[in-house]
């Protein structure tokens, strides 16, 4: 039972965690709406289109990953009740699988932000910058959830693999 108590607390984790995708989406459609009304110069009329793609992108993810999470707890539980050590083990090997998932979104991510922060580095484009700010700020909000995830998910996986019998014997 003590496997099953910890994969729904770390599903449960994953729905709160979800949620600040969908809070930094908010945040940036309003941004997009505050600039596309407000907005006199080039620079800041450059930032409405993509602040609303990464706003839109960012609500995207965060919806996806908390109607996914938040069924995953149900889920758990039958599986549980199904086979606890077969459960256990798929887990283990969903987990493995995930945090190799996270290892390349770690490298990928900062190349990304080094080539937005060039495109400002080199370009006077208003739009451009507009862009690639949106672009690097973007990219930080995601580090930010991912890095806890993935922290959250190495510990729930160490868990796993500590228990040696489903019942936590």
């Amino acid at each position: 039972m003590e496997i099953l108590k910890i994969a729904q607390d770390w599903a449960r984790a994953e729905v709160f965690s979800t949620r600040f995708f969908i809070l930094f989406a908010l945040i940036f459609l309003a941004a997009s709406v505050g600039f596309w009304q407000l907005g006199k110069t080039e620079l800041a009329k450059g930032y409405v289109i993509p602040l609303l793609v990464a706003g839109v992108l960012l609500m995207t993810i965060g919806l996806g990953l908390f109607f996914t999470n938040r069924s995953r707890i149900n889920q758990f539980e039958v599986a549980y009740n199904q086979d606890a050590q077969a459960f256990r083990l798929s887990e283990i090997e969903r987990t493995k699988s995930t945090l190799k998932e996270y290892r390349v979104v770690f490298k990928v991510i900062p190349t990304i932000i080094m080539a937005a922060a060039l495109i400002i580095f080199f370009t006077n484009n208003p739009t451009w910058r507009a862009i690639s700010i949106t672009t690097i700020t973007m990219m930080i909000m995601i580090l930010l959830v991912d890095g806890t995830a993935y922290a959250r998910i190495e510990t729930y996986q160490k868990e796993l693999t500590t228990i040696t019998r489903p019942n936590g014997e």
